[in-house]
C-alpha cells in the first residue's frame, strides 16, 4: 500500500468514525428535540402548561370532553368524574378523574395525554394536572385526581380552528415498573452483608 492511498484509507476512517458519533448524538438528541417541538407547535395533540389562569376571557364557549383510557399491563380502573364541562374560552375549568386499584399490591402509574382535535392542542393550557407526576394507590385506594385547565383565547383568532367547538382530553396510564436489581448491585450488597457480618463477630 503506498504512503497516498494509506493517508486516503486514514482520512476515510476518520470521516466514518465522525459520521457515526454524528448519527449516535443525533439519535439521543432526536426524543428531546421533538418533545421540544411538540409543546412548542402542540403537534400530536400535545397541550400546553401555564403557572397562572388566563386574563382573558371571551364570550364564546366550548365543550370539553374527557376521555380515561388504561394499558395492558395497568390493572387500574380509571374513568372521568364528568364526561363533558362547556365553559367559555378563557375561562378556568376544574375536572377530575377517578382512579381506584383493586389488587392486593401497591402500583405507581404515570399517565400520558393529548387532546383532539390534534390542532389545537397549542391552545390547551393545563396550569396543575396529575399527570405532571407520579401517582401511587395502594390496595383498594380509590382517588379523585384533578386537572386545572384553559383554553387559550389565542384559539378565536385562527381560522383553521373556528369551526371547534368540542375538545376531547385523553389519558391513559401506565404502571411504573420497580427497577430490577443488576447482578452487581445483587453480588455488592451480598459482600457488604458480610462484611458486616464479619465486622459484628
Amino acid at each position: 500500500m503506498t504512503t497516498e492511498t494509506a493517508k486516503k484509507s486514514k482520512r476515510l476512517a476518520i470521516v466514518l468514525v465522525g459520521l457515526a458519533a454524528g448519527m449516535v448524538g443525533m439519535a439521543y438528541a432526536a426524543v428531546p428535540l421533538y418533545d421540544l417541538f411538540c409543546r412548542v407547535t402542540g403537534y400530536g395533540g400535545t397541550t400546553q402548561q401555564a403557572s397562572i389562569a388566563s386574563d382573558v376571557i371571551l364570550e364564546r364557549e366550548i365543550t370539553v370532553g374527557f376521555d380515561a383510557n388504561t394499558s395492558r399491563k395497568m390493572p387500574w380502573e380509571f374513568k372521568p368524574v364528568k364526561k363533558t364541562i362547556t365553559l367559555k374560552i378563557g375561562q378556568t375549568g376544574l375536572a377530575f378523574y377517578e382512579a381506584y386499584n383493586p389488587t392486593d399490591q401497591t402500583i405507581t402509574g404515570t399517565a400520558s395525554f393529548n387532546v383532539t382535535p390534534q390542532k389545537v392542542g397549542q391552545y390547551f393550557t393545563k396550569i396543575d394536572c396529575f399527570c405532571f407526576t407520579e401517582q401511587t394507590l395502594k390496595p383498594g385506594q380509590r382517588v379523585d385526581m384533578p386537572v386545572t385547565f384553559f383554553v387559550d383565547p389565542e384559539i378565536a383568532s385562527d381560522p383553521n380552528t373556528k369551526e371547534v367547538e368540542t375538545i376531547t382530553l385523553s389519558y391513559t396510564f401506565f404502571p411504573i415498573e420497580p427497577e430490577e436489581e443488576t447482578e452487581e448491585e445483587t453480588v455488592s450488597s451480598v459482600d457488604n452483608a458480610a462484611k458486616k457480618a464479619v465486622e459484628t463477630n
